[in-house]
């Protein structure tokens, strides 16, 4: 079966795999993103995992990219990045990967990505309908309705992390005020439990761990947190109504610890139509790599014309 890469840049990390057409995992790598120090950088890193899974597997075909930012998945031009990723806005991302490994390379939003991977192979399989939070270094969000994602007309589609949940509330760096990212993203939850305990937490495992021995300011910090996302959730299903809210990214893999909290928060049927994504931190690698695939099957039917 024919083989792509999938990657998947995020504000933190960035994580790649190998895959088939059946969706089975060949190989993986991951890298620091190091976004702080710029453009080249990130480049740098994504070069050298791309490279490291290549010469494993030479006989790869193409490669998905899903970003953070708005990206125009005709071009593979990033057309709206935050300071996530300083200096990403306009980088041709497809030209790029097409350039540097010789291979047909196809772009989209990280959130899109997510949300076809879980639509291929997690827990969106059989559901037209879905709606896909990432809860990381940012907020993303995309949007599946009769099978087809809603990018929008500005490549914003689903863009729920920069929907209003507070308004007038913290400054967020996309220019406004009260955006749900600046309180149910990751680094959001951090600054949430510096604010509540007087403790700087390098990272959210910290904060799930002490909650997991019952630290009371940390499962405090974490019912705020799950109040807000379970408000955020609200707002997805009316306006929306999917049939499933999946919520993937970093957080998840400690959901254990929260994901009780936040199903009663959400309450009745709404919670019931919550699901943790079932790909974890790979969703976005898997949906980058369908995106691939699809590349290599609209290359074929123009070539066939």
């Amino acid at each position: 079966m024919r083989q792509v890469i999938g990657v998947d840049i995020g504000g933190t990390g960035i994580k790649g795999l190998v895959t088939d057409e059946a969706g089975t995992i060949l190989a993986e790598a991951g890298r620091d993103t190091e976004a702080r120090l710029g453009r080249e950088v990130i480049l740098g890193q994504l070069h050298s995992l791309v490279e490291e899974l290549l010469a494993g597997h030479p006989a790869v075909e193409a490669l998905g990219i899903g970003s953070a930012g708005k990206v125009n998945a005709d071009s593979g031009e990033v057309v709206y990045a935050t300071d996530n990723l300083p200096g990403w806005q306009g980088m041709q991302l497809t030209q790029w990967a097409t350039a540097a490994f010789g291979r047909p390379a196809a772009a989209d939003n990280d959130a899109n990505a997510a949300l076809l991977g879980e639509a291929w192979l997690g827990a969106g399989r059989g559901r037209a309908s879905l709606v896909m939070l990432t809860l990381g270094t940012g907020v993303g969000g995309a949007n599946l309705a009769e099978d087809r994602l809603l990018r929008g007309a500005a490549w914003s589609g689903g863009d729920w992390g920069h929907s209003v949940l507070v308004p007038g509330g913290r400054p967020c760096n996309c220019g406004k005020r009260g955006c749900a990212e600046q309180y149910v993203s990751g680094q959001a939850l951090l600054r949430l439990a510096l604010e509540e305990t007087g403790r700087a937490y390098a990272h959210g495992r910290e904060i799930m761990a002490a909650a997991e021995r019952g630290d009371a300011s940390a499962l405090a910090v974490l019912e705020r947190f799950t109040a807000d996302l379970a408000l955020v959730t609200a707002n997805i299903g009316a306006a929306v109504d999917p049939e499933l809210i999946i919520i993937g990214g970093g957080v998840i893999q400690s959901r254990a610890v929260w994901w009780p909290l936040l199903a009663g928060q959400a309450g009745g049927s709404l919670a019931a139509r919550i699901m943790p994504a079932e790909l974890g931190n790979r969703a976005g690698c898997f949906g980058a790599a369908r995106l691939a695939l699809e590349r290599l099957r609209r290359d074929e039917g123009e070539r066939q014309i």
